[in-house]
């Protein structure tokens, strides 16, 4: 009767323990393979979550980095090397008017200056004093009135100018200089030695000449973005890309702003990899095969090789997704997981086109067997010192 109630005592406790083990007692680093897949599932009922839960393929690869390489300089800025000096407001020109002889409306006297080619000897030369282009944009000829100068060349207003005047004076020549330039200008801000305002030349100015002129950047190139504003148009890239791809030294026009933007990337490592902690990476990128190296890759003695996870808020239109209608954050983001099995040897060659992004979280799961394992050992741990007291006290 003794022994019975020891064997009862013996088999209530290993049943406690696992009982414990089957209402999640068991210590882990995060869910499992299968809870996170069942995250994503059931989106038509009221209790879902909503997180778009999608498997890496090659084209799911392939359709973000499309999405990402689609607002390069070259694409977003254009690729026109040919610099056009174009007049703006608060530019300052001056006008000069040869009229052949006999002169008709201008009365000034001979030009003992040499005159532009193609104007008869003896032409009467008239210049106007130096203007600045108003409010509206225009400058203002005798007889002629309010001309409009912004958006044209000095070559084209003096072309447009010679026209007005032709059915008024006598075989018009005109010459439009540009007095002092106050508009084709790029600004260069940021994380740059010295913020600058850089005068544009004939020569066709690019990125890269305004960070030099700037004095460079103050971070590591690898770890810099430059944005360029033109208009409404916004593009971002890292410096490195830059320097790397001549196509992307796009040349600059008159009031591009070039931003020089410091930018630690990082990423976070959870569950079974060598190493849990955030990783910073350059601002050029990398893949997710990266990533798991820098983490120290999985651990092979728990780790579930099925079950590699990206958590990320990704843009709504990135992709087509697979639950309806779609969750957004208050920023318009969708909370996303992206699933690779690394147990498929396709899934290595994916990894190395799959880009991680700032903040992403990169977790591994742990393996059935190591769940199982924690449990063998926590009933051992209860039921050896109850089987040991046992045969103690026969």
């Amino acid at each position: 009767m003794q022994n019975l109630n020891r064997s009862v005592w013996v088999a209530a406790a290993i049943g406690g323990t696992i009982g414990l083990a089957a209402c999640g007692a068991i210590p882990t680093s995060g869910p499992s393979r299968s809870e996170i897949n069942a995250s994503g599932a059931g989106t038509n009922q009221v209790s879902s979550q909503g997180i778009q839960v999608v498997d890496v393929t090659d084209q799911v690869a392939r359709q973000l980095y499309a999405g990402r390489k689609s607002t390069d300089f070259a694409a977003a800025l254009g690729d026109n090397s040919a610099f056009q000096q174009q007049l703006g407001v608060g530019d300052v020109v001056e006008v000069s008017i040869w009229e052949a002889p006999p002169a008709t409306l201008f009365g000034g006297g001979t030009s003992d200056s040499p005159t532009p080619s193609g104007v008869p000897t003896g032409a009467r030369l008239t210049k106007l004093p130096t203007q600045v282009i108003d409010g509206n944009g225009n400058i203002h000829v005798p007889f002629v009135g309010a001309i409009k100068a912004t958006g044209r060349s000095p070559s084209q207003l003096q072309a447009y100018i010679a026209a007005r005047l032709k059915n008024i004076a006598h075989d018009p020549q005109v010459l439009v200089q540009l007095a002092r330039n106050e508009t084709s200008y790029v600004t260069v801000v940021g994380d740059v030695s010295s913020s600058t305002r850089m005068q544009l030349s004939a020569r066709g100015e690019r990125v890269l000449d305004a960070l030099a002129a700037a004095g460079g950047t103050k971070q590591p190139i690898n770890k810099t973005m430059i944005q360029v504003t033109r208009g409404e148009t916004v593009a971002l890239e890292p410096l490195e890309t830059v320097i790397r791809d001549p196509r992307q030294n796009v040349p600059l026009k008159a009031g591009d702003v070039v931003t020089a933007l410091f930018q630690p990337y990082s990423f976070t490592a959870f569950g079974a990899t060598g190493k849990n902690e955030e990783i910073n990476f350059e601002a050029q990128g990398i893949t997710l095969a990266q990533a798991l190296a820098r983490a120290g890759g999985l651990q092979d003695s728990r780790s579930d090789a099925q079950g590699v996870f990206i958590f990320r808020l990704e843009d709504q239109q990135a992709l087509k997704w697979p639950n309806q209608p779609v969750r957004t954050t208050a920023n318009g983001k969708v909370p996303v997981i992206y699933h690779i099995n690394l147990k498929d040897p396709d899934s290595f060659f994916v990894a190395q086109s799959f880009m991680m992004d700032n903040k992403d979280v990169l977790y591994v799961s742990n393996a059935p067997v190591a769940e199982l394992q924690k449990v063998l050992n926590l009933v051992f741990s209860v039921a050896y010192p109850i089987v040991s007291g046992v045969q103690t006290f026969k």
